[in-house]
């Protein structure tokens, strides 16, 4: 906008009247407040009277488009400073307390104890300099647990750490691993499956062998497909033909017998597993 030639009060009252249905901006806030400093001198509003400024910040405001809260912040500065400046972004950053060489020694303490819990590494690390009077560590011995925490996050800690947890299995104990000891008695089964073989791209079935480790008493059951549906009812059959109690279940590895329901089987006869 070009008003090298301001207008009158008077005038001024007759455009905001008269533009009440018109809307501006300006292209940019360093021109906006350029503007808004060059207006503000050529009126002189600083020494106007109060309604004559009323009348300018009216029309200040109509042109900018700024809010009058925006626009009173920037008037408390031209009346200071007699400038409207734009002020550069400064993203504010806390003091560092604790430098890389702490990051490097807490890396260290950690590497030695095995990364203990921060209470625990909190009081290592004052008692080096409170006791045994280790310089290097003074900043680290007023460490807060919390703060502890973050210096373990930070890219120096971690490059200079090698924590290693090693995988702990999901162990469920269903049965156990040793060879039975029927000592003359009979009722100690070993069971083992055998695939009959496809033919024809059928499938074959299965056969279920047991046989009692004492009397090498036989029975053979025979299932479509290797299932607990399928599995359980003939393993039931099979141990309901032997003439003698059944005391122990002795198979291999496969997850057909190792699992959940004949575990649970076979401890509902009391049948060692």
């Amino acid at each position: 906008m070009h008003d090298s030639h301001p207008m009158s009060i008077d005038e001024l009252r007759a455009f905001l009247r008269s533009s009440q249905a018109l809307v501006f901006s300006g292209r940019s806030r360093t021109q906006t407040y350029a503007w808004i400093e060059r207006t503000l001198r050529q009126y002189e509003f600083l020494h106007r009277p109060r309604a004559e400024k009323g009348l300018l910040r009216q029309y200040v405001q109509k042109l900018t488009g700024l809010s009058a809260a925006q626009l009173t912040r920037l008037i408390a500065q031209f009346r200071e400073t007699r400038q409207v400046r734009t002020h550069p972004y400064q993203r504010h950053c806390f003091a560092r307390k604790f430098t890389r060489a702490d990051q490097l020694l807490l890396a260290q303490v950690d590497q030695a104890h095995g990364q203990l819990s921060g209470p625990a590494t909190v009081a290592i690390l004052r008692r080096e300099y409170q006791i045994f009077s280790r310089s290097a560590f003074a900043r680290l011995s007023t460490i807060s647990v919390s703060h502890l925490y973050n210096l373990r996050q930070s890219k120096v800690y971690r490059m200079h750490t090698t924590h290693v947890t090693q995988t702990k299995s999901a162990t469920v104990q269903y049965a156990q691993r040793r060879r039975p000891d029927p000592q003359g008695r009979p009722g100690y089964l070993r069971v083992d499956t055998v695939h009959q073989g496809d033919r024809d791209r059928v499938k074959g079935v299965y056969h279920i062998n047991t046989i009692d480790a004492v009397t090498q008493w036989e029975i053979v059951g025979c299932v479509g497909q290797i299932s607990e549906r399928a599995l359980v009812p003939v393993l039931q059959d099979l141990l309901e033909q032997y003439p003698f109690v059944i005391r122990g279940f002795h198979t291999d590895n496969g997850s057909e017998f190792i699992n959940q329901v004949v575990a649970h089987l076979l401890n509902k006869l009391l049948i060692e597993f």
